[in-house]
């Protein structure tokens, strides 16, 4: 491609609302335009990521058995009532009506439409196992589009579908994604983890995260380097400080004038927070006679520890949750900072593991300016469910081996989830086993967001001057400049060197403008392509042409006739680099 043809310019600063280094770098290359929040276009520069990128998706999904197919962006609104998810999912969904007033559904996410196809072609166990998947565009209307490509609300995924007869195979096509998402982010220059993760909306019984780590994350992981657990924060578990045994005391009010803060409180009485009784208010929105219905939820960790709301969620099965008022905790006979479970009601009452064996503890009395001394579960009030909900901190002792673990920001760049029997039995999808008994499909499904791998690459392979594609992914192999005035002998030369890189096959960007040698450098530099290639008149005057890789500072003559040859080979160099991390990864079940 010649410059002079290539629709997209570099810009030389940003726009201001570009935040993240990705974005930045991705509007300045010329690779992505923005219209709205969330919403992007791809130029020519960045369409050639996204397809390399979405070539190695498809090799390595193919490796595994995969079909590809394509389902529709605009879905009937009643399958996705079949499952349930168009009553439970909120504004974020895109919803509308067609001419003849049918509601319709932009696509989130595609397990609605798979389960209606596997319904239609699926009769048998002889039709079983089945993997198919494919690479479509979604709309989710997140309130907070952010960092460029790492957040939107219009974007490509890849999603794949696994169909078994049994737990068993769902097991092995799930191991074999986790492999094959290694594989693929490394075959993209990225360094993957996977974390154990909050199986959310999508249900089922298992799922993983993949993430590249870096600031701007959003996700917090915890990681531990002894033995390797990893999980999101969302679910990770660690093990608590257990509370040395004792005797049970007499409970007994005192008081504390102005004591409203964990805090506060240990300073007053001099004591640990591992003493303490934490009180959290919330109020869930729970599914009820197939309505939903608001709960009042109390919730007691113990003051060292904090509450994690994806733990809570999933322990009382709520769709939403929320702080409650003042006027709804006093509702149920507690009160604002003096909050304990003794003696509430109309609430369900959700405590810590931890506060369960916990003797002794002080906690709120319910009344302005007073607390309780020696509070247990079991004998003061009685919990409706006692459960892990408290959220594991940098420094929080690892689950499997004790080591300290510790807190990193990452971007989530795939994700599997072991559907199970979800989708299949609410829609009917089903099987006639060996017996001629009807069972529903086993599913999995797994998803890859494009563009956010893109923008983490671009996050991930930078310098001050740039972006630094690796070359699997870069747009285009060589940046071939030349420096020549117009009807020069550099320019002849580097036209016939450029023709001689398209007949050999070689993806060239032909620098051929009429601009100057330093906006023409600092455009490769800016574009960051594997392997630039100068044709000047220095150079023509030993027959030579200079190299340069892009992550290195040394550039060398090569000699014009050679100079096909030595960029292929520098070009298969790089490319044996990137194949030589898909290495065999360990299954970590967490």
């Amino acid at each position: 491609m010649r410059m002079t043809r290539l629709f997209g310019n570099t810009l030389r600063e940003a726009p201001s609302d570009a935040q993240v280094l990705s974005h930045q770098l991705l509007l300045r290359a010329g690779m992505i335009r923005q219209h709205a929040a969330g919403i992007f276009s791809a130029l020519p520069l960045g369409l050639r990521t996204l397809a390399k990128i979405e070539a190695i998706v498809r090799d390595e999904m193919n490796a595994i058995g995969g079909q590809e197919l394509k389902m529709p962006v605009v879905n009937p609104a009643e399958i996705w009532q079949e499952t349930g998810r168009w009553y439970t999912i909120g504004a974020e969904m895109g919803r509308f009506k067609d001419r003849t007033d049918r509601d319709m559904v932009l696509a989130m996410t595609h397990e609605e439409v798979l389960t209606d196809l596997v319904r239609q072609e699926i009769h048998s166990y002889r039709d079983l196992p089945a993997l198919v998947y494919h690479i479509q565009t979604k709309w989710r209307d997140d309130p907070r589009p952010r960092a460029g490509l790492i957040r939107v609300r219009e974007f490509t995924m890849k999603d794949s579908y696994s169909l078994d007869v049994d737990e068993a195979g769902l097991d092995r096509q799930y191991r074999a994604h986790y492999q094959a998402y290694f594989n693929i982010f490394r075959r993209c220059g990225l360094q993957p983890i996977a974390v154990g993760s909050d199986t959310g909306m999508m249900g089922g019984t298992m799922a993983h995260e993949f993430m590249t780590l870096t600031a701007i994350g959003e996700d917090t992981l915890l990681l531990c380097d002894r033995c390797g657990y990893a999980a999101n924060r969302q679910v990770a578990q660690f093990r608590k400080p257990a509370a040395p045994p004792e005797a049970l005391q007499p409970i007994h009010k005192i008081p504390t004038p102005g004591i409203t803060t964990i805090q506060n409180l240990t300073t007053f009485l001099s004591l640990s927070p591992a003493r303490t009784a934490k009180a959290v208010f919330m109020v869930a929105t729970v599914s009820s006679g197939g309505e939903d219905a608001e709960r009042f939820v109390f919730c007691v960790v113990r003051g060292d520890m904090t509450l994690n709301e994806t733990k809570l969620a999933n322990a009382v099965k709520a769709q939403e949750l929320r702080p409650a008022t003042e006027a709804e905790i006093r509702a149920i006979g507690a009160e604002p900072g003096y909050g304990s479970p003794v003696g509430v009601h109309d609430c369900i009452i959700v405590i810590d593991e931890a506060v369960a064996a916990s003797p002794n503890l002080v906690a709120g009395a319910n009344e302005v300016g007073y607390h309780l001394l020696n509070v247990n579960a079991g004998r003061d009030f009685t919990p409706d469910i006692v459960c892990d909900i408290a959220a594991a901190e940098q420094g929080s002792a690892c689950p499997h081996c004790g080591a300290a673990m510790r807190a990193e920001r990452g971007v989530e760049i795939g994700n599997i989830f072991k559907l199970g029997t979800r989708y299949s039995a609410a829609m009917g999808a089903t099987f006639s086993d060996e017996d001629g008994v009807a069972r529903p499909v086993v599913m999995g499904s797994y998803g890859i967001g494009i563009g956010r791998a893109m923008a983490c690459i671009a996050e991930t392979h930078n310098d001050a001057q740039g972006l630094v594609w690796p070359v699997s992914v870069a747009p285009y192999h060589v940046h071939l400049i030349n420096l020549g005035p117009v009807g020069s002998d550099a320019e002849a030369a580097a036209d016939a060197l450029y023709a001689e890189l398209l007949a050999a096959g070689v993806e060239v960007l032909y620098d051929d403008r009429d601009r100057s040698p330093g906006t023409k450098f600092n455009d490769a530099d800016l574009l960051g392509l594997p392997l630039r290639l100068t044709v000047a008149r220095r150079g023509l005057a030993q027959n030579a042409v200079e190299f340069k890789l892009r992550t290195a500072d040394a550039r060398e003559l090569v000699p014009r006739p050679d100079a096909v040859s030595v960029a292929r080979q520098q070009i298969a160099a790089m490319e044996a680099a990137i194949r030589a991390t898909v290495t065999e990864v360990p299954f970590k079940s967490n």
